[in-house]
């Protein structure tokens, strides 16, 4: 039986999700935030930014997923010389028969790293703009739809700034979450040094993506209370207004507060992980749960934020702990 916060401890037997969870983490040692938000944006459909220094497995976490729901994976470093073609592909001119072909590029695969986003041009980041929201690619007159499942996976380093581009923000508000990942403790990072001097262990294949596309569906089936709605849209719209919800002395440091993608995707998200959970409903605790990851890169702050060290986090901290959450126990879900 399921708990109402998680998964049985009687095992991962009968729950796919779980199962792929645990083929991962013999590759993975912690980053047990990053692993369920990687899940919830594959049943969820979205797309994640991971932010945090060199050495902390992302690479590896997203390869290991691949390989356990058996999808093809595709790594692209991004420097400042790359263009579009490098990422959608192009024409080739086909001297026998006079004809152009298509190369397709690499982002026709299931799951897409792009390392070090932010070191890329403009132009490339539009590029990747198309396939993150349309799900497929145009070269030249010819539209081709990218396979499915297809997640985007970007990483940005931040203790670097030199040869590196501001991400666009309609580009930033395509992905469903940022992540932020940190350091492991040092029970972690003892077991990590342990499996580095040891020999690999090799990720089975769990589901394949057509059983993963099945997920999504269930997903889309999981229940949702027109409170958790209304919750969401609220907790949106404190941000752009903070003084609605008794928070007046957080305007100065809000340019600009989260587009109505944010309501969206605390809704979609917040189904997928009460599906990872064993629920097919939703609870509050389950938007408040993925709130900062959703909401951080959303924020446009102002200077005065930077002049007063006010992060993004600390002004969701605030309005999660404004906006009241709504009690579904009472009305018998």
């Amino acid at each position: 039986m399921n708990t109402p916060d998680g998964p049985s401890p009687n095992g991962t037997k009968g729950n796919p999700v779980e199962q792929v969870r645990y083929e991962v983490k013999k590759a993975i040692v912690g980053q047990e935030e990053l692993l369920e938000r990687m899940l919830v944006a594959l049943l969820a459909r979205g797309h994640i930014l991971v932010e945090g220094v060199p050495g902390l497995a992302k690479t590896l976490a997203v390869k290991s997923l691949a390989e356990a729901i058996g999808g093809q994976f595709q790594r692209i470093q991004f420097t400042p010389d790359l263009v579009p073609a490098d990422l959608v592909g192009t024409r080739i001119f086909h001297q026998p028969t006079g004809e152009f072909q298509v190369s397709l590029g690499p982002v026709f695969t299931n799951l897409l790293l792009a390392d070090e986003i932010n070191r890329a041009p403009a132009k490339v980041q539009s590029a990747l703009l198309e396939v993150m929201q349309e799900q497929q690619v145009t070269i030249g007159r010819e539209t081709h739809q990218v396979p499915k499942p297809f997640l985007v996976m970007a990483t940005q380093n931040p203790i670097e700034s030199d040869g590196t581009y501001p991400l666009p923000e309609a580009q930033v508000d395509r992905f469903m979450m940022k992540v932020v990942v940190g350091y492991p403790s040092p029970t972690e990072e003892f077991v990590i040094v342990e499996r580095a001097i040891a020999p690999t262990v090799p990720i089975q294949r769990i589901i394949d993506p057509e059983r993963l596309i099945d997920l999504q569906r269930q997903t889309d089936r999981v229940y949702v209370d027109p409170s958790i709605i209304e919750f969401s849209v609220k907790l949106a719209s404190a941000t752009r207004e903070p003084a609605s919800v008794g928070l007046g002395d957080l305007a100065k440091y809000v340019t600009y507060g989260c587009s109505p993608r944010a309501s969206i995707n605390l809704v979609l998200a917040a189904r997928a992980l009460a599906l990872i959970r064993g629920r097919d409903y939703v609870l509050a605790h389950d938007v408040t749960e993925l709130a900062l990851d959703i909401m951080r890169h959303r924020l446009v702050l102002s200077y005065e934020a930077l002049s007063d060290d006010v992060s993004a986090d600390h002004v969701l901290t605030r309005v999660l702990a404004a906006v009241p959450a709504p009690d579904l126990v009472s009305q018998g879900r």
